[in-house]
C-alpha cells in the first residue's frame, strides 16, 4: 500500500531523554551507530540520531532549560520515551502543504530548522523544512508535523548507516490509545480509507513503507504477553518500535555480547524491554 501522494511514509521518530550523554551511551551499547551531537538554532535542545537509509531515530534532549523547550520539559516531567512522529514528504515540503489544504486538513505554516554538528573536517549544518499536523488530523499523536530534508547528503554518510546489531530501518510504531474507534475517520481523511484497517479494537495505517498500530493498553498486552509497558506513560503514547533486521541470529549474538537482556517471541521477533531504551519497546523484526 501506498499513502497519497504528499506522504511518502515515516521519516523519524523523536525520542525524549533526561540526559543525552548517557542515552548515546546506553543506545550505542544497544548496537546502534550514532550521528556526532547536533545542536538546534534557536531552541534549547541537542540531539543525536540513529540513521536508516530512508528513515531514522532521533534522541533528543535538553541543553539550555531557559531556551524554548517547554513543551519536551513538561514531557520529561513524566517520562522519557518517543514523543513525536515526523511524516517524509514525497516531494517538497511546500507541494505536501498544498495538498494537505487542498484536501481540507489543517498545516500549519513551512518553518525552517537548522542544527549545527562538529564532525572531524569541521561544522556541518543539516537544514530541514517543517509543516506542523493539526492535532485533529492526527489524533493519538502528539505534535505530528511534516519533515522535508534540504541537505540529505549531510546526514546520510555510509558510516553512519552501519549498525553492529544490524538494524536497517524503522518498520512500524506502536501507539497507546484509549480507544481506536474514535481515530478512524481522521486517519481515512488524511492517509485515505484503503489505508487505514482495523481487527477487533486494533486500527492499523499504512504509510508508504510503515505502520503505526494504533490499540488500547490491554489490547497491546493481549498481542505481546510478558511484555511489559512502562507504568506512568499517559495515553496516547508511542511506546514501542519495529527495526528491520536481515539476520536474527546476527542481532541476537549482538545483544548478548553487550549483556543486553532480551525475548525472543514465537515468531522469531527479539524484543528488547522499555527499560533498557530510554522508555521506548524495541521489536527486532527479521525480514
Amino acid at each position: 500500500m501506498t499513502a497519497p501522494s504528499e506522504i511518502a511514509g515515516i521519516d523519524h521518530v523523536i525520542i525524549a531523554v533526561r540526559n543525552l550523554e548517557q542515552a548515546r551511551q546506553g543506545w550505542s551499547r544497544l548496537g546502534f551507530t550514532l550521528t556526532p551531537r547536533g545542536r538546534h538554532s534557536g531552541q534549547g535542545t541537542a540531539n543525536h540520531c540513529i540513521m536508516f537509509e530512508t528513515d531514522f531515530l532521533e534522541l533528543l534532549g535538553i541543553v539550555d532549560p531557559g531556551d524554548n523547550v517547554e513543551g519536551l520539559t513538561a514531557f520529561l516531567a513524566g517520562r522519557e520515551g518517543a514523543r513525536n512522529a515526523a511524516f517524509a514528504p514525497a516531494g517538497s515540503a511546500e507541494d505536501a502543504r498544498s495538498a494537505l489544504l487542498e484536501r481540507g486538513l489543517h498545516p500549519s505554516e513551512l518553518q525552517a530548522l537548522e542544527r549545527r554538528m562538529e564532525l572531524p573536517e569541521g561544522p556541518a549544518i543539516p537544514r530541514f523544512g517543517l509543516i506542523g499536523l493539526a492535532a485533529e488530523d492526527t489524533p493519538g499523536l502528539l505534535d505530528s508535523f511534516v519533515c522535508a530534508h534540504l541537505t540529505p547528503e549531510l546526514m546520510l554518510r555510509p558510516d553512519w548507516l552501519d549498525h553492529p546489531n544490524g538494524a536497517n530501518g524503522l518498520r512500524a510504531i506502536h501507539v497507546l490509545v484509549e480507544r481506536t474507534a474514535s481515530l478512524l475517520a481522521a486517519y481515512d481523511r488524511l492517509f485515505g480509507i484503503q489505508h487505514v484497517t482495523t481487527t477487533d479494537t486494533v486500527a492499523t495505517v499504512h504509510v508508504g513503507r510503515h505502520q503505526i498500530v494504533f490499540s488500547t493498553p490491554d489490547d497491546f498486552l493481549t498481542m505481546h504477553p510478558g511484555i511489559e509497558v512502562q507504568t506512568n506513560v499517559q495515553l496516547p503514547a508511542i511506546v514501542g518500535l519495529d527495526l528491520a533486521i536481515a539476520d536474527r541470529d546476527h542481532t541476537a549474538d549482538c545483544l548478548r555480547q553487550r549483556e543486553i537482556p532480551f525475548d525472543e517471541l514465537p515468531d522469531g521477533t527479539l524484543v528488547v524491554e522499555a527499560s533498557e531504551a530510554n522508555g521506548v519497546i524495541l521489536f527486532f523484526c527479521e525480514g
